[in-house]
């Protein structure tokens, strides 16, 4: 089947829903005999027909990767049907080099030669600018997602969306899965005035989407110009699978998100970011690692009492090579997810927060109020600094989320 360009261009569905339509559906759940094309596997077997002509440039990070691990912008470089003429690095950087809230700056790629362009921190004009002065007449997109909102590669393709219509480039998607499924949308959908870097627009904090159906959200809801955008679906992915359910190999996509596992559990535990409790940053455990000094076994036997479906919580004790309590033996749980299909991490996240406030007399929110930046809202803290038990909390998002879920269904192409 051919994959021309504008075959792709993804509006309201057409060959884009087609294309998702035709994928065959696997015997049984789970089986490894199935295998996830991603975006970028279908656009080379089409001969990158979709970038003919075109001076390309590609926004990614190690994550941008083929099946035998071999980097795209270096498969893509050696050839000839493809114009790549530079590479846009976001957080962490193309090559995967810097830590949280780092990036790799402008540089020449030792193995390509191509020049690498950094768009962390950048936006609007200033990015528009960047894609001008690299001379590419197209931007890809092909970075794994995390799921959650406060993931930032998700606004770094937001932000390229948006400066590339400033630009007057075109903008291509290459799809690759969510790593802890599409079935459903999930907590507090971003109030505007907590618009960051951790969440420009409102969706919910747990999106459910892939980054080619939140490219197409972006562009029909958010973006003041829209771009030119196509999007390349994949093949054989389904809104239930888990990542290790796809065939495809497991790339960290940022230091603290080692594994698939990770991915599960952050979209509610990274709400830890925003207390004085390490969230296992510096372990080899991030995410599902949470404690502080003081901490007790009382924590985790009032986080089990919550009966969360899917999630049990042990005692632990650990000590962070780096971040929040390095180089100190600090008490908390570790969270071992039993049923992912029955995990709700939002719920769990939110679950935790009220056991640990009320288990820990320590318990602190970070004095800059980061918690309202990752819900965006004030409601989950002023709730649970009221007492709020944990129904209460997460049923103050319940008529916000619906309306997301109504919007969100005219973008899902799986």
């Amino acid at each position: 089947m051919s994959l021309s360009r504008r075959g792709l261009l993804a509006a309201g569905g057409g060959a884009v829903g087609a294309l998702a339509a035709a994928a065959p559906t696997a015997a049984a759940h789970g089986d490894r005999g199935r295998a996830v094309r991603t975006g970028f596997e279908r656009l080379a077997a089409d001969g990158y027909a979709a970038l003919a002509g075109e001076r390309v440039g590609v926004v990614t990070n190690p994550t941008g990767i083929t099946r035998d691990v071999r980097h795209i912008v270096d498969v893509m470089h050696a050839d000839e049907r493809v114009d790549l003429i530079a590479v846009f690095g976001p957080e962490h950087g193309f090559r995967g080099t810097a830590q949280a809230g780092g990036s790799e700056g402008r540089y020449d790629d030792p193995a390509t030669g191509l020049p690498v362009y950094d768009t962390y921190l950048k936006s609007g004009r200033p990015l528009a600018d960047v894609f001008t002065a690299s001379g590419v007449d197209t931007v890809v997109f092909d970075i794994q997602d995390a799921g959650a909102r406060f993931y930032t590669y998700i606004w770094t393709l937001f932000d390229c969306m948006e400066a590339a219509a400033l630009a007057g480039k075109q903008f291509v998607v290459l799809d690759r899965p969510n790593p802890v499924t599409g079935r459903a949308a999930l907590g507090p959908v971003l109030d505007k005035r907590f618009a960051t870097f951790v969440g420009r627009e409102p969706i919910a904090q747990a999106h459910g989407m892939t980054v080619a159906e939140l490219a197409l959200l972006f562009n029909g809801e958010f973006l003041t110009q829209p771009v030119d955008l196509s999007v390349i679906t994949m093949k054989g992915w389904r809104r239930t699978d888990f990542f290790d359910e796809t065939g495809l190999p497991w790339v960290p996509p940022s230091p603290n998100m080692p594994t698939p596992e990770t991915a599960v559990v952050y979209s509610g535990t990274c709400l830890f970011e925003g207390t004085n409790l390490s969230e296992g940053r510096g372990t080899t455990r991030p995410f599902e690692l949470l404690g502080a000094e003081g901490v007790d076994r009382h924590w985790a036997a009032a986080a089990n009492a919550l009966e969360l479906p899917g999630v049990r919580f042990r005692e632990a004790y650990f000590a962070p090579t780096f971040s929040k309590f390095q180089g100190k033996t600090v008490g908390g749980v570790q969270v071992h997810v039993h049923d992912r299909a029955s995990f709700d991490p939002v719920r769990a996240g939110i679950g935790l927060l009220v056991t640990a406030k009320a288990s820990w007399s320590g318990f602190a929110w970070r004095p800059d109020n980061w918690i309202d930046k990752l819900t965006g809202t004030t409601s989950v803290r002023t709730l649970i600094d009221a007492g709020a038990d944990t129904d209460e909390v997460v049923g103050a998002w319940a008529a916000d989320l619906a309306a997301f879920r109504a919007v969100r269904r005219r973008y899902l192409r799986y």
